[in-house]
């Protein structure tokens, strides 16, 4: 039997770390002893390579994320940024190498897990109200028999109330524009109160203020000891409001503190020919739009022009 890693039920390592100085060495490169950087991991992977069909999206990529880690990752058009959230989700299956998300293989302790993709598959024409949609983060708390009571109903408020989308809760989800929905699913995941959030593109089309806002909470929840991974490619907003980084492009490029992105030579390995540089600064050349691949019938909200 796997003994569980999770430090919530284990207490993995009693003795103290400089957690600074512990991600500014995990950039891959041998510095730090992967079964030490496993014991204290709520994401653990370890030489996994993905792909769809006979293609590759990511390649010997081995990393450890701590708990209350604020991550962002970033990375040029198909760098397999979402693929690693499926990974992690347990949507994609490996092809090689191994991975443990709260000390289980992926998808063992979903329940904990909030997944929130660029894309929903959701009929929007379908009657379901945005309360509806946040309520659905409780269903694993809910189990098949019981009905939401007046603490699951005060869970969706609140999450509502946090991500701006207060008093919307009895609109037609197909009503909103798609940085409505964007929030409408942050709070789906609020009120799921997960231990590891996975988000991709979380403040894509969303005006500046609201991102602020967003960013607020999600480093609040880092604060209470939630672990929270986000694709961005929004170098700005990675430096200035992460606490660490993961640059990929098709496999591990650069690991450690937010400001490892402003690096020249780091955005040079991780961009390539996607970096422009005019006058000594560097301009990334990247579409926010695009998607590692999509699963069939998923509608992507910039489709719908409705941002």
């Amino acid at each position: 039997m796997t003994q569980s890693l999770d430090p919530r039920t284990t207490g993995r390592h009693a003795h103290p770390h400089d957690h600074a100085r512990d991600r500014q060495l995990r950039t891959v490169d041998g510095t730090v002893d992967p079964g030490h950087a496993r014991a204290h991991a709520d994401i653990w992977l370890h030489e996994v390579t993905a792909g769809y069909g006979d293609r590759e999206a990511l390649g010997s990529v081995t990393l450890a994320i701590e708990p209350g880690s604020l991550l962002a990752i970033v990375g040029p058009n198909g760098a397999g940024k979402s693929t690693l959230l499926k990974l992690i989700a347990g949507l994609v299956r490996p092809w090689h190498g191994r991975i443990e998300v709260l000390g289980s293989p992926p998808g063992r302790e979903a329940h904990r897990i909030a997944y929130v993709p660029q894309a929903e598959l959701v009929d929007w024409g379908f009657p379901v109200t945005v309360g509806d949609v946040v309520m659905m983060g409780r269903f694993p708390r809910l189990g098949p028999i019981r009905r939401p009571g007046r603490e699951d109903r005060r869970a969706v408020d609140e999450a509502l109330e946090k991500v701006g989308m207060a008093g919307f809760g009895g609109t037609q989800i197909g009503r909103l524009s798609g940085g409505q929905r964007r929030r409408v699913f942050l709070a789906r995941a609020l009120c799921a109160e997960p231990d590891v959030f996975l988000l991709d593109e979380p403040v894509t089309g969303i005006d500046p203020t609201s991102q602020e806002d967003l960013m607020d909470l999600l480093e609040a929840e880092a604060r209470r000891g939630k672990t929270v991974v986000a694709t961005t490619h929004d170098l700005a907003t990675a430096a200035q409001r992460f606490h660490l980084v993961l640059a990929i492009n098709h496999t591990v490029v650069a690991y450690g503190p937010a400001s490892l992105i402003l690096d020249p030579d780091v955005l040079a390995r991780a961009y390539g020919g996607h970096l422009l540089v005019l006058g000594g600064g560097a301009v990334v050349l990247d579409d926010a739009h695009h998607h590692d691949d999509a699963a069939p019938g998923e509608v992507h909200f910039h489709e719908r022009g409705d941002h």
